[in-house]
């Protein structure tokens, strides 16, 4: 068992409030391999914030649409045994061309997916301009405006095609 310095490491529940998540989620994301937390010596899960960054990261992806197994994908890049020198192990070039091509991948979608929002922004943002001529013109004619001057007023705001 690896060896725990509690002041460093956060329970699943203190894990899961900090993330805005359920416990659950936590442990389902444990048992998909996107995180495994040490176990105190009771048994119970304790996150380091290195499993809070990896979760959190998780967490933003899944909220922007990628799948739980992109996600997983991406999150569980496998990494040669340690150097003999006692050194961080380190990607292999096999596992780096494929985290690069996962990478471009999500890149690409996430790309469209910033269009497509962009696109939805446009279009609200003219739908807001044309609520706010519609309000403006209701506001006039509750204010005693006569109908004329008000769809005059109204004519005036639209924005040019």
């Amino acid at each position: 068992m690896t060896a725990v310095n509690p002041a460093r490491t956060i329970t699943v529940r203190d894990a899961a409030a900090r993330l805005g998540v359920t416990p659950r989620t936590l442990k389902y994301y444990e048992e998909l391999g996107i995180v495994v937390p040490v176990r105190s010596e009771g048994g119970y899960r304790l996150y380091e914030q290195a499993d809070l960054d990896k979760l959190a990261r998780a967490l933003r992806m899944r909220s922007l649409g990628f799948s739980l197994t992109v996600v997983t994908a991406m999150l569980q890049q496998p990494v040669d045994a340690a150097p003999p020198d006692g050194g961080r192990p380190r990607l292999s070039n096999t596992s780096l061309k494929a985290l690069r091509e996962t990478l471009s991948e999500q890149l690409g979608t996430l790309d469209a997916r910033v269009a497509q929002v962009r696109r939805e922004l446009k279009e609200a943002a003219a739908l807001q301009a044309q609520l706010r001529r519609d309000l403006g013109y209701v506001e006039r004619r509750l204010a005693g405006e006569p109908v004329e001057e008000a769809l005059e007023q109204r004519r005036k705001e639209r924005p040019a095609p």
